[in-house]
């Protein structure tokens, strides 16, 4: 199979989320978020799949549009070469986004440009506001991660809904 991109944008969207790159089911589906990630994002961002697949209102862009591959721990960081061919036509196509949730450190890297760690990221969200908000992978590779920095669900999660609800996504 080849490589099989993963993108839903429109240009009413309001919300962008920047993720890595599709893993292997997502890939297989061509469905971003189609995996227990997705499942786990959704909850942090309290939509169900409907909503979350509107792409009316959700647009979804990873950093790497195929598969790269396995590696010795997991899958291979997304192709470099993606995002800084195909974001900027992408960004202009979608005029009304209010609120980018960075997912993970590669889309942080790219678009945040600072020398922090993801967790310092994460732990500072309020300073990449109102445009950008960094989040964590929500792979379940990361549940060491949520319970080492159980701050991020009393303190970040009710900060990321209260700045969902400013979009009014939803009636």
């Amino acid at each position: 199979m080849g490589p099989r991109p993963v993108v839903r944008a429109s240009s009413s969207a309001k919300l962008l989320i920047i993720g890595q790159a599709p893993g292997t089911k997502v890939h297989a589906t061509g469905i971003p978020f189609n995996d227990p990630s997705g499942d786990r994002l959704r909850q942090w961002l309290g939509q169900d799949k409907s909503q979350f697949y509107d792409q009316s209102r959700v647009a979804i862009m990873p950093m790497g549009f195929c598969y790269p591959g396995k590696g010795k721990s997991g899958d291979l960081p997304p192709r470099p070469e993606c995002a800084p061919t195909w974001h900027p036509a992408l960004l202009d196509a979608m005029p009304a986004i209010e609120l980018v949730l960075l997912v993970g450190r590669y889309a942080q890297d790219h678009y945040l440009g600072d020398k922090r760690t993801l967790t310092e990221r994460v732990r500072h969200f309020g300073d990449y506001g109102p445009r950008f908000f960094p989040l964590p992978h929500p792979s379940p590779r990361n549940l060491l991660w949520l319970k080492r920095n159980s701050w991020f669900e009393y303190e970040v999660l009710p900060a990321l809904k209260r700045r969902l609800d400013t979009l009014q996504l939803w009636p």
